[in-house]
């Protein structure tokens, strides 16, 4: 079979990793706008599978033509692009999966649906770590404790040696972290969706060592299309992005000076956009600095007790996969790998919740070096 990864970033690497040593697929394209970039992608971590594409990925007629012959794609560029990038696989008659991560442009992808279906075309949005694959594992653990009556998700990629005053490495694109810390946050509360308020509900949680002392809060998007799923089936569920103590903070006093806001603002004559600075000073300043990990907790409760998964990972020094590109992009691999093999077969704009076998999707996440603890309690 032959798979596409539209974008050779970060998660474009770890994606074409994965997707060049999964079962029966022969073929990885890389496509990226910088053709150096794509060239290096697919000779570095292409396992000689990989063919590398200069291609423009705003440019839908393009990217159809590019697709031709491809089972399916996995969109690993900004999420601005994934409503074309949508279109274009529709237009080709390619499965897609993306990393998501914005409600409004999910939003407008399932609004695609019945012209997927159509074209006989899966898509399936938010296919990350969280939106992603915590989706899942909540899907895995109400299948689990069918009396289910909450369920909350805590994830969080983190430097493993943290540097003082943010204690944050940047471990994905600082656009996307500021959509997190911006946007509107939904939730359920006594089975009905609710808008939480973003950055707020800060609480203090614990992982295994040397992560005992750490914060939570609420973030945008990580919940994906949950709270809609769920509604009427469980009563309460939240999504919380975890951090070191303090760092919730920092955030919020930026974004109270209006460093967030992406008007254009008048400086010694120049117009800037707030939130560009920011996003390029934190690219600037907290990208590097040394290894990191990711943190996640998913877990139900109902009457007759609780289920949960955590997961621990760390950067694999042999691969130079840090723990956020292997935990984002092996979930959003193995579900292209679903899609181009037809172990996922509904048609239309899915939600991974119910559309990806949760079983069979945390056994190929096992496989591939992501060690999920199962908790079970009375």
């Amino acid at each position: 079979m032959k798979c596409a990864v539209l974008g050779a970033g970060w998660m474009g690497r770890a994606a074409t990793w994965a997707l060049a040593r999964a079962p029966e697929v022969d073929e990885v394209r890389v496509a990226d706008l910088e053709p150096g970039r794509a060239r290096e992608v697919a000779a570095v971590y292409g396992a000689g599978r990989a063919v590398p594409l200069s291609l423009d990925l705003s440019d839908e007629e393009a990217v159809a033509r590019s697709l031709e012959g491809c089972d399916a794609a996995l969109a690993a560029a900004s999420y601005r692009l994934n409503l074309e990038l949508t279109r274009a696989c529709i237009r080709a008659g390619v499965h897609l999966c993306d990393l998501g991560g914005n409600h409004t442009v999910v939003q407008a992808q399932f609004a695609l649906s019945a012209e997927a279906r159509a074209a006989g075309v899966s898509i399936v949005p938010d296919c990350g770590l969280a939106p992603g694959m915590a989706s899942v594992l909540a899907a895995r653990a109400i299948e689990i404790l069918p009396d289910a009556t909450s369920v909350r998700l805590r994830v969080g990629g983190l430097p493993q040696r943290p540097v003082p005053p943010w204690n944050y490495r940047l471990v994905f694109s600082a656009e996307g972290l500021v959509n997190e810390y911006l946007e509107p946050t939904f939730g359920l509360k006594d089975g009905e969706v609710v808008e939480l308020p973003t950055l707020g509900d800060l609480e203090a949680i614990s992982f295994p060592a040397p992560y005992e002392r750490l914060e939570a809060f609420n973030t945008s998007g990580g919940a994906s299309t949950l709270p809609w799923t769920l509604r009427g089936r469980i009563r309460d569920l939240d999504y919380k992005t975890v951090r070191y103590p303090g760092h919730r903070d920092h955030v919020a006093a930026l974004f109270a000076l209006g460093l967030a806001e992406d008007g254009p603002v008048a400086v010694d004559g120049a117009s800037v956009r707030p939130r560009r600075v920011l996003e390029r000073l934190l690219s600037d300043r907290l990208s590097g600095g040394g290894p990191d990990c990711v943190l996640l907790l998913v877990e139900a409760r109902g009457p007759s007790g609780s289920v949960a998964f955590r997961l621990v990972d760390r950067e694999d020094p042999v691969t130079g996969l840090t723990a956020m590109m292997r935990c984002t992009a092996f979930p959003a691999a193995t579900v292209t790998w679903m899609l181009a093999s037809g172990a996922i077969a509904e048609r239309g704009v899915l939600h991974q919740e119910l559309a990806v076998p949760a079983r069979r999707f945390v056994a190929s996440l096992e496989s591939q070096g992501l060690a999920i603890e199962e908790i079970r309690a009375d």
